[in-house]
């Protein structure tokens, strides 16, 4: 029997290399069952075969409907599942994370746990999103404050640069059409960017409630982390939409973010964004290894699968170990 953590029965030398498999396969409108190794997408047309094992993330868009066996080869081979609005550009659900460590987690928990380093996390945010700033020293308010000021000059650069009046930040929940062209854009720019940090907040394996800016929400991180994109990828993008002209500012919007984002691998530097604000320089992640060990005293930790009681006479054996096999 494997442990918890562990996947079914294929070794890791059996599975493709994340490095090597497709990115991600976007589905919709299909039913998804198993044909041995592989995955089944039959609709209308036909029945597709998809080797599951040479896939990333399988995207479920509307329309689709998968079957148990289908969810189990995929979980097998390691691929994640996540379900999405009509072309992937909205975020619902997903299955299990990518990685397989704790790392990440862990110390995002322990950051945020701290009111010290809770507020150091923010400033180094605020350092990303304006790297000609200091914000060493600045108290909370401090932050807002200057986040505040930054946002207004980015919306008065951006429509000086494209020629669009710029009459202020209107939105009205629930209310997408309320907006002027300009709004509307920057709106579905801000939903769609929830969207993809969510997934990847989800698929690294860390809290999307646990924020250090954003507080008391569920999506508290993937706010947080949203915005770190905000004036120099969602804004420009709006307002270069509104420049075009005023139809279907949200879907052209959403269209033009996404191949942005493919352009510039925009993924790469938001998991790498994360990982330098969570874990300390030089720190490695394992993610495509099972590892486990059991906490201790000192914050040491010590090998799983194996009975740690100090008495020789009464000994279980590995097979009652906490975190092995039973």
């Amino acid at each position: 029997m494997s442990t918890v953590s562990r996947r079914a029965q294929l070794t890791p030398r059996e599975l493709t290399r994340v490095g090597d498999r497709l990115s991600f396969v976007y589905l919709e409108r299909c039913t998804i069952h198993r044909d041995a190794n592989a995955i089944t997408a039959e609709d209308a047309e036909g029945v597709r075969h998809i080797p599951s094992a040479t896939i990333g993330t399988l995207l479920l868009g509307p329309g689709t409907r998968i079957t148990h066996q289908a969810m189990s080869v995929l979980g097998e081979t390691g691929a994640s599942v996540a379900w999405v609005g009509e072309h992937g550009v909205r975020y619902y659900a997903s299955g299990r994370a990518l990685t397989r460590s704790s790392a990440l987690a862990e110390a995002q928990a322990t950051a945020w746990a701290n009111v010290r380093t809770r507020l150091d996390v923010a400033r180094a945010m605020y350092r990303l999103r304006f790297p000609t700033e200091d914000p060493a020293g600045l108290t909370r308010r401090q932050l807002l404050g200057a986040e505040g000021a930054r946002l207004k000059e980015c919306y008065r650069r951006e429509s000086a640069r494209t020629g669009v009046p710029w009459k202020g930040r209107h939105y009205t929940p629930g209310d997408f059409a309320s907006g002027d062209t300009v709004n509307q854009a920057i709106t579905a720019a801000a939903q769609c960017m929830y969207g993809i940090t969510h997934a990847i907040v989800t698929a690294l394996g860390c809290s999307p409630a646990l924020g250090f800016i954003h507080s008391g929400h569920e999506l508290s991180f993937v706010l947080d982390i949203a915005d770190l994109y905000k004036t120099d990828v969602g804004i420009p993008i709006a307002f270069d939409i509104a420049a075009e002209n005023d139809e279907d500012p949200g879907p052209r919007t959403r269209r033009a973010l996404r191949d942005h984002i493919a352009r510039t691998g925009l993924l790469d530097r938001c998991v790498n964004d994360i990982k330098i604000l969570l874990l300390p320089p030089g720190t490695e992640t394992t993610s495509d290894v099972d590892h486990v060990t059991l906490q201790t005293d000192g914050g040491h930790h010590i090998a799983a699968g194996r009975n740690h009681d100090p008495d020789p006479n009464y000994d279980l054996g590995p097979d009652s170990a906490p975190g092995g096999q039973w």
